[in-house]
């Protein structure tokens, strides 16, 4: 067995790597739990406020603003360091570099630098384009996901509002995206953008069924569609497999089903490799947004990469404990399960060629679905096994 060689650039790479990561655990360690921190400077704000007869609306008013930046940021900052993910991961698949110079270590501002360029790059409208749904096409393409991540639990009692309703909210308001897509297809006044649209359409409308009927296995068994009592739901150990955390992925064949489709479909909801037949560059120029530049073209891209880490985020509260994990805070075992499972994305586009479109919403119907059913059937009978 030959072991490989590092050169030095290699070294110093790995060097830099370990520090990063180690500052990362030495920076959650030392905030330790976010709910914790957050009540103590809530209490403290509310505490100067009565001091000073400020009226209670103020603060409250004030604190839904800095969540709403809070989340803006969130959204801004991990899109940016998921498309240098990307680009690095593909690259090493590919045996490339990927960015190396813009900002020094392995050209980690290249994604900002592409930011400014978006941002000063002129905004295009064709002649033959409707021109109001073709400026908020890509609104509400974006908006649907910025009002997903207020109901996505970051950790213990980290979240924005906590519904009753938070996975079946989360899963309605994410399918308003599709309309976004539909309208830039429509109002490009390009038959390839409308051919795009109207695939997104399809593929959309089909993979939202099995991937709701995915998750109704794991509300049966919780019965709750509250997100933070499902992760709380995955705490303690498996009672017929002891060594394994009681995390639903762990299940046996159930959780498994339950996860293999909720990933292939959150994949499919994304439009991503395989599932890109909205985009397909050799079929349809770049689909439905082949008529937009700058910062219009931006926001698709921002919704794509924030849907995938809202999908994660889901992947990790449903199957996969939530913030649940020794030590470190659950914030930070939320943020790297859900990174875990972005790296299935990332891995999957750049692994498996472009389904043809018949086939893929075969794949959907004929597959995916039945066995979605039969999942459900599955839980059925465990439950009233258990009971008995």
């Amino acid at each position: 067995m030959i072991l490989p060689v590092w050169n030095q650039s290699q070294k110093r790479a790995a060097g830099v790597l370990g520090i990063i990561c180690a500052v990362g655990l030495g920076i959650a360690m030392a905030v330790g739990e976010l709910n914790v921190r957050i009540a103590q400077i809530w209490a403290f704000v509310t505490e100067q406020a009565a001091a000073h007869s400020v009226p209670e609306c103020i603060p409250q008013i004030a604190a839904m603003i800095i969540q709403c930046s809070i989340i803006i940021g969130f959204i801004s900052v991990s899109v940016m360091f998921m498309v240098w993910w990307e680009r690095k991961i593909s690259a090493h698949m590919q045996s490339r570099l990927g960015p190396m110079e813009t900002g020094g270590w392995h050209g980690w501002a290249q994604t900002i630098a592409d930011a400014i360029k978006l941002l000063l790059k002129e905004d295009i409208v064709p002649e033959n384009a409707s021109p109001w749904i073709h400026f908020l096409a890509p609104v509400v393409a974006f908006v649907p996901a910025f009002l997903c991540y207020a109901a996505l639990p970051f950790g213990d009692n980290v979240i924005s509002v906590d519904l009753d309703i938070g996975v079946l909210y989360i899963f309605a308001i994410s399918g308003l995206a599709v309309l976004g897509i539909i309208m830039a297809g429509w109002g490009s006044g390009n038959k390839y953008s409308l051919l795009g649209g109207l695939r997104a359409a399809a593929q959309s409308v089909s993979y939202e069924i099995p991937r709701v009927l995915s998750i109704v296995p794991i509300l049966m068994i919780v019965g709750s569609l509250k997100l933070t009592e499902i992760a709380a739901y995955q705490s303690g150990k498996i009672p017929f497999i002891p060594f394994l955390p009681k995390w639903f992925i762990f299940y046996p064949f159930i959780g498994q089903v339950s996860f293999v489709i909720f990933l292939i479909c959150s994949v499919a909801e994304t439009n991503r490799t395989p599932f890109d037949i909205a985009e397909a560059e050799s079929e349809l120029v770049a689909g439905f947004h082949t008529e937009y530049s700058g910062m219009k073209f931006s926001f698709f891209f921002l919704a794509e990469y924030a849907f995938v880490f809202l999908s994660a985020g889901m992947t990790a509260a449903l199957f996969l404990g939530g913030g649940s994990g020794p030590i470190l805070p659950s914030w930070f075992w939320f943020l790297i399960k859900s990174f875990a499972v972005v790296f299935l994305f990332l891995w999957f586009r750049w692994t498996f060629p472009r389904m043809r479109v018949d086939r893929l919403m075969e794949f959907c119907w004929k597959f995916l679905l039945p066995w979605s059913f039969v999942n459900i059937l599955v839980t059925g009978i465990y439950i009233l096994a258990r009971m008995k």
